[in-house]
Order: structure tokens, then C-alpha cells, then sequence
């Protein structure tokens, strides 16, 4: 049974195990993603990944928690996500927002990326628990100036690339509009 959730539709539980939600900064894919987290009526865990270092992300992290609501447990980790992915079990969906985020993370932590990312990979396929997890496609511009840009953007698209081959459906949400891309919309 399907309902309205602001444009999109969202089925009332058919989140497949593993779902990556993709767009661009702020294009709504967070705002997809919590719709199809709550509209499966399981145990709802946000594994928050950011870190607040300024005013303006403060006040980003703040609209979410009002854009949530009540009925999620807040776990935040801006590094090592295994721990909560190896712990979750069938009745509970994850929303991990976002993979963007902790690769930032990582990269300044100067963590293996290669290496995390595949022990990222890894946890989604063997999590008890159905996730969502949300990213931003940060290839679809100029290429950076920078070497660490170049290196960050490179980065992101192979995590992306991986994240999606193991996921059951993959969206690309653009002005707030889901397109499917694996998968189907439920």
C-alpha cells in the first residue's frame, strides 16, 4: 500500500536490505531518505556522520532533527560505522546520512580510503538491519583545481560506485524528484 509523502511516494514498508540515496546538495535526498525510513514503521536508528565545527553547520544539523521528528535513536559517528552496522538486528532500519560526510571524515583523519571503504561495503552487505544510506554525486561539475578536490571527488564516486552495486535499489533524488536508477520506487 502506497502513500503520499510530500512528491513522492513512498511504499508503507518495501525498503529493500540495502538502498542508496544519491542527489546533490540540498536536492532533497535526505528529506527521501527519512520518508522511507518512517514509512516502514521499524525501530529507527540515524547514524549521524558529521562533525559541528561551525554555526552553519549547527544550524543544518538542527532543521534535520526538526525535519526527523520524534522516533529515531541518534547515534553519531563521524568515523567507525561498523560497530553500530554489526550490532543492528532484522526490526530496525538504519539511516546512515551521509557517506559524503565520513569520507570527508576519513580523508582528514588520513585514513586508507580504499580500505574503509570496502570494510563500509563489507558491514552494509552483512547488516542484520535494512539501511538507507545517503550520499552526494559530486562528479557531475568542473574538475577541481585542487589536488585533495581531485582526490575527495575520485573518492566519492568509487564509494558511490561500490555502495551501489551491493544495494537492492538506488535513487537520485533532483529538486526534491526521485529518480530510480537500481531497483524500483516503492
Amino acid at each position: 500500500m502506497n502513500k503520499r509523502a510530500g512528491s513522492q511516494m513512498v511504499a508503507s514498508n518495501n525498503v529493500k536490505k540495502l538502498t542508496l540515496v544519491l542527489g546533490g546538495a540540498a536536492s532533497g535526498k535526505s528529506e527521501f531518505a527519512e520518508k522511507l525510513v518512517t514509512a516502514t514503521q521499524k525501530t529507527r536508528k540515524y547514524l549521524a556522520t558529521s562533525q559541528i565545527f561551525d554555526a552553519e553547520m549547527q544550524a543544518k544539523v538542527d532543521k534535520h532533527l526538526v525535519q526527523r521528528g520524534e522516533g529515531w535513536e541518534t547515534i553519531e559517528e563521524p568515523l567507525d560505522l561498523g560497530p553500530t552496522l554489526k550490532s543492528a538486528v532484522p526490526d530496525q532500519i538504519i539511516l546512515l546520512d551521509c557517506a559524503t560526510l565520513w569520507l570527508t571524515n576519513l580523508l582528514m583523519a588520513k585514513r586508507d580510503i580504499a580500505q574503509e571503504s570496502a570494510k563500509l561495503v563489507a558491514n552494509l552487505r552483512s547488516c542484520k538491519a535494512e539501511v538507507v544510506v545517503v550520499s552526494n554525486e559530486v562528479g557531475m561539475g568542473i574538475v577541481p583545481e585542487h589536488a585533495i578536490s581531485r582526490q575527495f571527488r575520485e573518492a566519492q564516486g568509487r564509494l558511490n560506485a561500490m555502495i551501489a552495486e551491493a544495494a537492492d535499489n538506488v535513487f537520485f533524488v533532483a529538486a526534491g524528484l526521485p529518480l530510480v536508477l537500481k531497483g524500483e520506487l516503492p
